[in-house]
């Protein structure tokens, strides 16, 4: 396993050198009014002269299409502190935002969660008891607060020069961020979106593999997840594990990773001590005019799969690419027409609905 290492960041992948580009100015939204106890992002976006950021070590080389070390130091930033995430899960618990997974899951679970946690804790009391072994939340979209849409758009903003040469149209920044304490894991799953995953607090251990590894996830698997949101034939077998770039990593280490990238996490409490038993990691995930023309080609590889036929995969035959993504357009306008005609009569959310961002 080759391993690059800079004091603490080892990963199984090919060495980098070091990059430190200037920073764009983030566009702010109005700081949040009427709490008390809560950090002004505006205040604090550069607070004590510390300009926040997210870095590539070797810009040139960079490609939204590949898996890619990084380094930031967010993990320094106010709202990123456990105190002020605890704050935040309070104000996501009426959007059902705290998320929670059953106990005694591994890495092949099937990655289900629920609003509530399983014991049926307050969310005070989840967080008064993080450092317990095993403890586990997960805070979704907490771009929902415009505090922490600003902070995840300014995340973005540093890498949107090496973005944007490839994948122009970034929309959608939305936000996912696990609190636990080992031994905890994640279990393996994909995203539709592109993803900068940094880690905040403590340590963990991050898989990812190549979003083109039909071995780790078949191309039905991948449309089925694009178009239905299911994962059912997502689903990790240890063989796998050769097949992935390894990340150990801790506070001021980051990976990239292209949309449909299978991952997974782990931690285990090698490394905690009283006072510092808690890992934080963040998810900052995005959409692009490209993440957007491959979910349109996965919407219509779909239909030609069920009728017998074996397409093309996104990206492997530009010209077919070129005539399935408007129709795959049509398709999921389509699909989303049907589920807001159908919803008003049903209980249950329609399985057909076209996932953000597919059309």
């Amino acid at each position: 396993m080759n391993k690059f290492t800079t004091s603490a960041f080892r990963v199984r992948s090919a060495p980098h050198s070091t990059l430190h580009p200037s920073p764009r100015q983030a566009e702010v939204c109005r700081p949040d009014e009427g709490r008390t106890g809560v950090v002004n992002t505006q205040d604090q976006m550069t607070g004590a002269g510390q300009a926040y950021r997210v870095w590539a070590d070797a810009p040139g080389s960079f490609s939204t299409h590949k898996i890619t070390a990084l380094h930031h130091n967010f993990h320094k930033h106010p709202l990123f502190q456990l105190a002020e995430l605890a704050n935040l899960a309070k104000e996501l618990v009426p959007f059902e935002q705290c998320r929670f997974i059953r106990p005694g899951i591994s890495q092949a679970s099937s990655f289900t969660h629920d609003s509530q946690h399983p014991d049926g804790r307050s969310i005070d009391e989840v967080f008064g008891r993080i450092e317990e072994a095993g403890s586990w939340v997960a805070l979704y979209n907490i771009e929902v607060i415009p505090r922490y849409a600003a902070l995840l758009a300014s995340i973005v903003e540093t890498m949107r020069p090496h973005i944007e040469r490839e994948q122009p149209g970034i929309f959608n920044i939305n936000g996912f961020a696990f609190i636990s304490a080992p031994p905890s894991v994640t279990p393996f799953h994909i995203d539709r979106e592109n993803n900068i995953w940094l880690q905040l607090h403590g340590r963990k251990t991050m898989n990812v593999w190549d979003h083109t590894d039909r071995v780790v996830v078949a191309a039905d698997a991948v449309e089925d997840f694009i178009v239905r949101h299911s994962l059912r034939k997502v689903r990790f077998k240890e063989e796998f594990r050769a097949r992935s770039h390894q990340f150990e990593t801790q506070p001021g280490d980051a990976v990239y990773f292209p949309s449909t990238s299978p991952h997974m996490t782990s931690s285990d409490r090698s490394w905690t001590q009283p006072g510092d038993g808690v890992s934080i990691s963040i998810g900052v995930t995005f959409y692009t005019s490209v993440t957007r023309r491959m979910a349109r080609v996965h919407q219509v590889n779909r239909l030609l799969r069920k009728a017998g036929m074996s397409p093309a995969f996104p990206g492997e035959s530009p010209t077919a690419d070129a005539l399935k993504a408007p129709i795959g357009g049509m398709v999921g306008m389509a699909r989303a027409s049907l589920s807001r005609a159908i919803a008003p009569l049903r209980r249950v959310k329609l399985a057909a609905t076209a996932p953000p961002g597919s059309f």
